[in-house]
């Protein structure tokens, strides 16, 4: 793989990863574009610990724009998005658009004395799977997976190097249903400056675990048994298993976990990396002949924080869709949204059936 990075017209950096080597990247950046906006504001809520970014700037982002505007699509004679190349493998880029970034305008004061505010500093990037609007993830090759798995992986390394940085997120949104902005294939990587509520619970989760065995990672654990059980299994190969959760939250989830403990994505091997691609392929198959339709989802990749109880943390994937029917969608309503208590309608087992009935 071959990686080069350019600068775009307005200072933000874009990324290619090209399969070949002797791939040729001296398109310049021809736009006229406006200085990037500053970080968002983080505000701390004192009810629940947890912060908030405020990124008024993001009301202005791109929204679903036809295809021959696409800012994602290659450099025309006719057209100049995001990506100057006539045509490109993998390309990442900072998102013009950023909800954390390091760009500080100034240092903001606090609301009241229970709410500090602090500057959004981290870091957002675009992940460009392709340069075919019209097609998928699921409809990608193995080798182009793996190309994007290592495009996460140096783009992981990188942010969390950066200053602020406590957390790095790999995702995937799919589907007007969940609220994508712009239909080319395309993820995002976040450079947080805290630790995510969600990502708090599981390490407390895992650090009562560890004490309670003497030490036992309870990712593992929780994979061993999933595995020994076997009826919510979907698929497996030698180096990953996807399985269904006994408590999925979701009407369709699948959790995909490598079989060895490890913190994150720079720290899978080549035959782990490699190993991926035909598992995750094969699941976002199933996903879509489910109900015969494009199936919306979003795939988040869970890994260690940059610097804190890294020992406790198992990278997985939770590939997850709103989807319940073929003509309903789960939404989050009272319980869900208020709460944070999950209601499912689909039993985990059963959607291990379907999803393995699903298989080719």
């Amino acid at each position: 793989m071959k990686r080069t990075s350019i600068e775009l017209a307005d200072g933000r950096e874009l990324i290619y990863f090209d399969e070949r080597d002797d791939a040729v990247r001296d398109q310049p950046d021809r736009r006229d574009l406006p200085p990037p906006s500053p970080a968002s504001q983080l505000r701390y809520d004192p009810l629940t610990d947890e912060w908030v970014a405020l990124a008024v700037h993001r009301q202005t982002r791109t929204f679903l724009p036809p295809a021959d505007q696409c800012p994602l699509c290659p450099a025309t004679p006719s057209w100049a998005g995001e990506i100057p190349a006539p045509a490109y493998d993998v390309a990442v880029f900072e998102n013009r658009f950023p909800a954390f970034g390091q760009r500080i305008a100034d240092e903001p004061t606090g609301i009241t004395p229970y709410t500090p505010v602090r500057p959004g500093r981290g870091r957002c990037e675009v992940v460009c799977f392709t340069d075919d609007h019209h097609t998928s993830f699921a409809q990608l090759p193995p080798r182009r997976v793996r190309t994007v798995l290592d495009a996460l992986a140096d783009r992981t390394a990188a942010l969390g190097e950066l200053p602020g940085v406590e957390q790095v997120f790999c995702f995937e949104n799919r589907g007007v249903e969940i609220g994508v902005t712009l239909h080319h294939p395309h993820g995002q990587v976040y450079g947080y400056p805290f630790l995510t509520p969600r990502t708090r619970s599981m390490l407390a989760a895992a650090r009562r675990h560890a004490e309670a065995t003497g030490g036992g990672n309870l990712h593992a654990d929780v994979l061993a048994a999933e595995r020994a059980a076997g009826d919510r299994v979907v698929a497996a190969n030698e180096h990953w298993t996807a399985y269904v959760p006994a408590a999925a939250r979701w009407p369709f989830e699948v959790h995909l976990a490598p079989h060895r403990v490890v913190p994150d994505l720079p720290a899978l091997t080549d035959a782990e990396r490699d190993a991926f691609g035909p598992l995750y392929l094969d699941l976002l198959g199933r996903f879509d002949r489910l109900f015969d339709v494009p199936m919306p989802y979003i795939s988040a990749w869970y890994q260690a924080p940059v610097r804190l109880d890294r020992e406790l943390a198992y990278l997985h994937l939770q590939l997850f869709s709103i989807r319940r029917a073929a003509d309903k969608l789960k939404y989050l309503a009272g319980s869900e949204s208020a709460m944070g208590v999950f209601i499912n309608d689909v039993a985990p087992e059963r959607a291990a059936d379907l999803l393995r009935a699903a298989g080719r």
